[in-house]
């Protein structure tokens, strides 16, 4: 399935009194990571929302291998699981600049229409997309 790249720089306000980056912010960095997966393909979350789509995640886990610092700069790969239904499941990796495994990790997110706040399928614009 379809892997892409991002990198980020560690910011001071992200790391803890131990110098290392807060647990918590793994869950945004694995959310930029698939927001611009999408974008990538060139679908964005706002073009989403415009047609009624939301996605919210149902299932988050990271595993945590080494610690990133301020001022690192760390890569988070995201991979598309499987061919999405009426869940979207995304696969992470977070790098060091050494690339060595900082953080393994998934997430499981739902299509729901926003009128009606139930589950629906993937949209077809979208599994268009993904299968280009």
């Amino acid at each position: 399935m379809k892997t892409h790249e991002i990198q980020i720089r560690i910011r001071y306000g992200e790391t803890d009194q131990m110098g290392v980056v807060y647990h918590g912010n793994y869950a945004q960095f694995v959310e930029m990571g698939r927001v611009e997966w999408l974008r990538n393909i060139g679908v964005s979350y706002r073009s989403m929302e415009e047609n009624g789509i939301m996605l919210p995640v149902i299932s988050l886990q990271l595993d945590y291998k080494k610690p990133a610092r301020y001022d690192d700069l760390i890569s988070v790969s995201t991979t598309l699981k499987k061919m999405p239904g009426v869940k979207i499941e995304f696969e992470y990796k977070i790098y060091n600049e050494k690339r060595e495994i900082l953080t393994f990790g998934s997430t499981v997110l739902a299509f729901v229409d926003m009128k009606t706040g139930r589950p629906v399928r993937c949209p077809d614009y979208l599994l268009e997309k993904i299968r280009e």
